[in-house]
């Protein structure tokens, strides 16, 4: 990720992602007539993505910093949880970047699973990782945050900075508000968590903004083989809450 905000001698070609927010509301016609042109940009992304992932079997989404070095105690661990979802038969899912998603993307591929990452246009590139089997670039932040979710059956969390935390707290918004069901979110990394576990309970639950049962929605793992039993038992109860659901084949109509 980008590291620190833009300056004022900041000076590059705009990525797709910053032209589409600068919305002053004083738009010339010409701006505003490029719309349709932006939509066409968005469909085609999605569907790139859906067509590269379309035969990925079970997967999980690990999100993890991109500045940590190959020597920190957190890559190993990351390193080998990928490796026990990938001899677990999982796909591996990442940002496709350095640092700890290179991490897992290592681990699946050594123990003979599928690595894919899913890249982000920057402003500063971020250079794909070397162990990805299936390597996408996403033009749009929002196209790569369905590909993490509707192809993952969990997410681990592994310790990172704000774009680690603002996929933790998506994925919770999403299994609160019951749009995805049975998908656990791992927190990774003994005591890593300790500090945000103690606001949620002592600010945000005894203020009531979120429920004692909003909690059990997070799970923690300091172990590789406790995150691969957390996802077995999860990916079982999708499956069968799945076949009970009636599927869409067809576009809807107008």
């Amino acid at each position: 990720m980008e590291r620190g905000g833009a300056t004022a001698h900041d000076e590059h070609e705009l990525t797709l992602d910053e032209e589409l927010l600068l919305w002053l509301g004083d738009e010339p016609p010409e701006v505003r007539a490029a719309d349709a042109a932006r939509v066409h940009d968005i469909a085609t992304e999605f569907a790139a993505g859906f067509s590269a992932l379309a035969s990925v079997g079970a997967a999980v989404t690990v999100f993890g910093s991109a500045r940590t070095p190959r020597e920190h105690p957190s890559y190993e661990l990351v390193r080998e949880v990928g490796q026990c979802l990938g001899r677990a038969g999982y796909a591996v899912i990442t940002g496709g970047g350095p640092g700890l998603m290179e991490a897992a993307n290592r681990g699946a591929r050594e123990a003979g699973g599928l690595s894919i990452g899913c890249n982000i246009e920057l402003p500063h590139e971020q250079a794909p990782n070397a162990y990805l089997d299936i390597g996408l670039r996403f033009r749009h932040f929002f196209a790569r945050k369905v590909m993490f979710v509707r192809y993952a059956c969990a997410f681990v969390i592994c310790p990172g900075g704000y774009g680690t935390l603002d996929e933790l707290f998506e994925a919770l918004t999403l299994i609160q508000t019951a749009t995805i069901r049975h998908f656990p979110t791992i927190l990774l990394g003994g005591g890593e968590w300790n500090g945000l576990l103690a606001w949620l309970r002592e600010r945000a639950l005894a203020d009531g903004r979120i429920d004692p049962g909003d909690l059990g929605l997070i799970s923690l793992a300091a172990e590789p083989g406790q995150v691969c039993e957390i996802v077995d038992a999860a990916w079982e109860r999708q499956r069968a809450w799945v076949a009970s659901q009636r599927r869409r084949t067809a576009p809807l109509r107008p």
